[in-house]
C-alpha cells in the first residue's frame, strides 16, 4: 500500500467531505480515504497495482470537486493562493454588505414609518441592489450547487442557492407581476436573499481566517528550516541551498545561526536553543561528539558538524510529517457526524418541501410556506458538523508539537483519555539511561583492577548501558583493555568471551547458574548493594564467581514529579525492568512508583503488557529502547521518549521529544482537553440543527436570522477549537500525594492468591483503605507490602479486613 495526499478544491461543508470520500472509494484497491474539511486535503492509502493517483484524482473531479497533487516546492504558492482567496472573499463580503445595507434599512423602516426613506421599498430600487448580490457575489453558490447536483452529491451550496433564489424570485413575482395577474401580493423579500448571502460570506470569511490560525503550528515548524547552509566545498566554505546539502558534508555554524540539518559536532563548543523542537526553554551545552538537530538555534559559539540526516530524514522534517498526518486524520468519534452528513442535505430538502406543503395546504398561507421553507434551507447547512473534529485535532496536535509532543492521529487522542494504567520502562525513561560503575568487589582476594580489566574486555563488545559503564570506568582508571574473542551475548542475562585462552562470564546470577558456575556466599553482599538501588553483575570464570560489580543509574530530575502527575490523573503507574526485584523496588520507591514488574526479559515485556490488558486495564507503555518496540506496539498507547531509538519512535503512537516523564501527563491532559473540545463542537453542531430546523419549520425564525445563525455556527466551532491554544498543564497537588519516605512499610502474609487476578484484587482492596499510600503484592511469596501514613496497628487491621472482604485470608 502507498499513501498519497491530495489538495481538494470546492468543499464547503461536511456533506462535501462525505461525497469526496465516497468518490475516492469507488476506485479498486482503496484501503483508506480520509478527507479533512479544515485542511482541504485528502489522505488516501491505495494499492498502486489496482489504481493510480490520476484515477483517484479523476474520481474526485467526477464527484464535483477539484483535486491536485501537491509538490514539494508549492508550499509557499499554496499559502499565497489561500491568502488571495481569503482577500477576494473579504472584498466580496464588503461589497455585498454595502449593497445589502439599504435593503436591511428598508426592512427596519417597515416598523418605523420615516417618509424620507420610503423609496427604500420601491421594487425596482431593491431589484437593482439585490441582483448583483444574488448573481455576481452569489455565483459561487450556483456554481457549487450545479457541480454537486451533476455529481449526485448535493451539499451546502444547493441549500443556499435554493433558499436565496426562492426569496429573490418570489420578490420579483410579488413586485412586478402579482398585481397585474390579480394575485394578492405578500411583500418583498429581496433583503432576505441579499442578507443571507452576505451573512454566509461573512461567516465563510471569518471561518477561513480562523481556520488559518488552526494551522499556525505547522507553518511555524516549516518556517524553522533555513533556506541555505554553509558547507565545505573544494577547500572553501560556500553557501548552498539547503536541498544541496548531502550526508557527510561539513557544515559551519556561526553564533545565532539556525542549524539546517541533523549531524554530529566535530569541533567547537556552544549552547543550542532546542525549544522549538523539544519545548525545553534552557539552551543545551554542546561539544564535539554531541548531536545537533535541524531547526534549533546556535547560541554563542562557532561549531562545525558532519551532516548525517538531511531532507526528509531530518528530525524537523519527520516532525512536520507526523503533525501533517495527525492534522489530516479523524477521531473515531467523527464517524457519527460523517454518517449524518452523508444523508443530511437530501433530508433537509425533504423537510423544506414538507414544510412548504403543510403551511400552504394545511394553513392556507403561501407566504408562511415560503418564509418557513426558506428558513429551513438556510439554517440547516452542515458546515459546523464538518469542522467540529478536524479543527480541534489541528489545534491540539499543533499545540502538542510546539511542546515537543508528537501525536500521530486523532484516534490516539481519543484513546489517551481512556487510559487506566501507565507502564514505564526503567532505563532511559525513569532513569537517565547513563549508568555509572560504583565499585568492584573481589570475592577471593584477587586484584580488583585485574578483574575490572577482564570485565571491560568482555563488555567492550556489548552495546548494553551497563556494559558501557564498566568499560568507561576501566578507561577512566587508565587500564589497558585487551581484545577478547568468541564473544556471545544472551539478552537480559549476560555475555561470555575468551581472554588469554580462559572463558569468562559476566551477567546475572541466573546466567551463571545456567552455566553451572559456583556462586556460594554472594547473597549478603549482593543484597546490600541492591538495597541501595544498584544493579549488580557478577564476573566469573568457568568454575566460580570472581567479583561483584555494582552499577547505578540515577533517576531523572523530574521523574518523581512526572509520576505524581500521572497518579493525580487517576492512573496506576508501573515500572518494568530486567533488574532483580530488590534493585527495582529501591528505584521505584525513589521515583514514587507503587507497582513494579521486575526481572522481565526483553522478549517478555510485551507479555507483561498483555497481562495488564487481560486484567481490564487500558494501558500506555513508555520506553526508549529497541527492546521496548514490541511492548510499545502491544500497548493500547505506545509512548516513545524522543531521546531513544528510531525503532521505538516508529512503534509508538506518541513521541516525546524531551525524555521527561512530566510530558506523558501533559500529553494525556492535552488529549483529554482536545477530545473535550471535539465533543463540545459536535454537541453544539447537532444541537443547533436539532433546534434550528424545527423552529424554522414552525415559522418561528425569519430567514435572515436563520442565515445569521448558520453563518456564525461554523465560526463558533472554529473559535472553540482555537481556545486550545491556551492549553496549560494542570498543576499537581503534591500535598495530596503521600510519599513513601514519610510512611511505614508493613508486610502481611496473604493466603489464597493464585493468579494475577488475585494480585490485582488484593492490591485494589488494600489500596482503597484511607491512609495507605502504596501497595505491592508479591504473588510468588504470597505477601502484601503496604506503606502506611498513620497509626500502624489501626491501619494494619483495616487493611486485613479489606483483604478478607475481597475473599482472601490475611495472616
Amino acid at each position: 500500500m502507498e499513501i498519497i495526499q491530495l489538495n481538494i478544491q470546492g468543499m464547503t461543508c461536511a456533506a462535501c467531505v462525505s461525497h469526496v470520500e465516497k468518490g475516492i472509494r469507488k476506485n479498486d484497491g482503496i484501503d483508506m480515504a480520509a478527507v479533512n474539511l479544515a485542511t482541504e486535503k485528502a489522505t488516501v492509502s491505495y494499492d498502486p497495482e489496482k489504481t493510480s493517483v490520476e484515477e483517484i484524482r479523476q474520481s474526485i473531479i467526477s464527484a464535483g470537486y477539484g483535486a491536485t497533487v501537491p509538490r514539494e516546492d508549492d508550499g509557499d504558492e499554496e499559502k499565497k493562493e489561500k491568502d488571495r482567496q481569503i482577500k477576494k472573499l473579504g472584498v466580496h463580503t464588503l461589497i455585498s454588505s454595502l449593497l445589502s445595507a439599504p435593503l436591511l434599512l428598508g426592512m427596519v423602516t417597515m416598523f418605523i414609518h420615516i417618509p424620507g426613506l420610503m423609496f427604500l421599498h420601491n421594487p425596482l430600487f431593491q431589484l437593482v441592489l439585490a441582483t448583483p448580490v444574488q448573481f455576481w457575489i452569489g455565483w459561487r453558490f450556483y456554481k457549487g450547487a450545479w457541480k454537486s447536483l451533476a455529481a449526485g452529491s448535493p451539499g451546502m451550496d444547493v441549500l443556499v442557492a435554493m433558499g436565496t433564489s426562492s426569496a429573490y424570485f418570489f420578490s420579483v413575482f410579488n413586485g412586478f407581476f402579482a398585481q397585474s395577474l390579480g394575485v394578492e401580493t405578500s411583500g418583498l423579500y429581496f433583503e432576505a436573499s441579499a442578507i443571507i448571502i452576505t451573512l454566509v460570506l461573512l461567516g465563510k470569511y471569518l471561518e477561513s481566517r480562523a481556520k488559518g490560525k488552526t494551522s499556525e503550528a505547522i507553518k511555524k515548524l516549516m518556517g524553522l528550516q533555513p533556506k541555505t547552509a554553509f558547507v565545505n566545498r573544494g577547500g572553501s566554505v560556500v553557501e548552498v541551498p539547503i536541498a544541496d546539502v548531502v550526508p557527510d558534508d561539513i557544515v559551519h555554524i556561526r553564533p545565532g545561526d539556525r542549524i539546517p540539518v541533523d549531524g554530529t559536532i566535530l569541533s567547537g563548543n556552544t549552547a543550542v536553543d532546542e525549544s522549538t523542537i523539544t519545548g525545553e526553554s534552557l539552551p543545551v551545552e554542546k561539544q564535539a561528539g554531541d548531536k545537533v538537530v535541524s531547526g534549533t538555534i546556535n547560541s554563542y559559539g562557532s561549531i562545525q558538524f558532519r551532516a548525517e540526516r538531511v531532507g526528509k530524514d531530518s528530525v524537523l522534517s519527520r516532525i512536520i510529517a507526523v503533525v501533517e498526518e495527525a492534522q489530516g486524520s479523524k477521531a473515531p468519534i467523527q464517524k457519527l457526524a460523517d454518517k449524518v452528513a452523508a444523508v443530511f442535505v437530501p433530508v433537509v430538502l425533504l423537510i423544506a418541501l414538507v414544510t412548504f406543503l403543510l403551511w400552504w395546504l394545511a394553513a392556507g398561507s403561501l407566504t408562511s410556506a415560503f418564509v418557513s421553507s426558506v428558513a429551513v434551507l438556510v439554517i440547516a447547512c452542515p458546515c459546523a458538523l464538518g469542522l467540529a473534529t478536524p479543527t480541534a485535532i489541528m489545534v491540539g496536535t499543533g499545540v502538542g508539537a510546539q511542546r515537543g509532543i508528537l501525536i500521530k492521529n486523532g484516534e490516539i487522542l481519543q484513546q489517551a483519555g481512556k487510559l487506566s494504567a501507565v507502564v514505564l520502562d526503567k532505563t532511559g525513561t525513569v532513569t537517565r539511561g547513563r549508568p555509572e560503575m560504583k565499585g568492584i568487589h573481589s570475592l577471593n582476594g584477587g586484584d580488583e583492577d585485574h578483574y575490572l580489566t577482564i570485565a571491560a574486555s568482555l563488555e567492550k563488545h556489548s552495546e548494553h548501558p551497563l556494559a558501557k559503564a564498566v568499560v568507561k570506568s576501566a578507561e577512566e582508571k587508565g587500564l589497558a583493555i585487551p581484545d577478547s574473542v568468541d564473544f556471545t551475548a544472551v539478552p537480559g542475562k549476560g555475555v561470555k568471551a575468551v581472554l588469554d585462552g580462559q572463558t569468562y562470564f559476566i551477567g546475572t546470577g541466573t546466567y551463571l547458574s545456567e552455566n553451572e558456575i559456583e556462586q556460594s556466599g554472594l547473597s549478603a553482599l549482593k543484597g546490600e548493594m541492591e538495597s541501595k538501588g544498584h544493579s549488580v553483575v557478577i564476573l566469573a570464570d568457568s568454575k566460580e564467581a570472581l567479583a561483584l560489580i555494582s552499577i547505578a543509574d540515577t533517576i531523572k530530575e523530574h521523574s518523581r514529579e512526572g509520576v505524581d502527575q500521572l497518579r493525580s490523573l487517576g492512573l496506576q503507574v508501573f515500572m518494568m525492568t530486567g533488574d532483580n526485584r530488590r534493585t527495582a523496588e529501591a528505584i521505584a520507591a525513589e521515583a514514587g512508583i507503587d507497582h513494579v514488574l521486575a526481572e522481565v526479559l526483553p522478549e517478555g515485556k510485551a507479555a507483561e503488557i498483555k497481562k495488564l490488558q487481560n486484567d481490564g486495564h487500558i494501558v500506555a507503555m513508555a520506553g526508549d529502547g529497541v527492546n521496548d518496540a514490541p511492548a510499545l506496539a502491544t500497548a493500547h498507547l505506545g509512548i516513545a521518549m524522543g531521546e531513544g531509538s528510531d525503532i521505538a519512535m516508529e512503534s509508538s503512537d506518541i513521541t516525546l521529544m524531551r525524555g521527561d516523564l512530566r510530558e506523558i501527563a501533559a500529553a494525556i491532559q492535552l488529549s483529554k482537553k482536545t477530545m473535550g473540545k471535539i465533543k463540545q463542537n459536535l454537541f453544539w453542531a447537532f444541537f443547533y440543527n436539532a433546534i434550528g430546523i424545527p423552529f424554522s419549520a414552525l415559522g418561528l425564525l425569519n430567514p435572515v436570522i436563520a442565515g445569521a445563525a448558520m453563518a456564525f455556527s461554523s465560526v463558533s466551532v472554529v473559535s472553540n477549537s482555537l481556545s486550545l491554544r491556551n492549553f496549560k498543564v494542570a498543576k499537581t497537588e503534591k500535598e495530596n500525594i503521600p510519599y513513601k519516605e514519610n510512611n511505614m512499610d508493613v508486610t502481611i502474609k496473604v493466603n489464597g492468591m493464585s493468579c494475577n487476578h488475585c494480585k490485582m484484587a488484593v492490591e485494589k482492596a488494600a489500596g482503597a483503605v484511607e491512609g495507605v499510600s502504596s501497595v505491592l503484592v508479591n504473588l510468588e511469596a504470597g505477601e502484601l507490602t503496604v506503606s502506611l501514613g498513620g497509626d500502624k496497628e489501626t491501619l494494619v487491621e483495616s487493611v486485613k479486613s479489606a483483604v478478607k472482604e475481597a475473599g482472601y485470608e490475611p495472616q
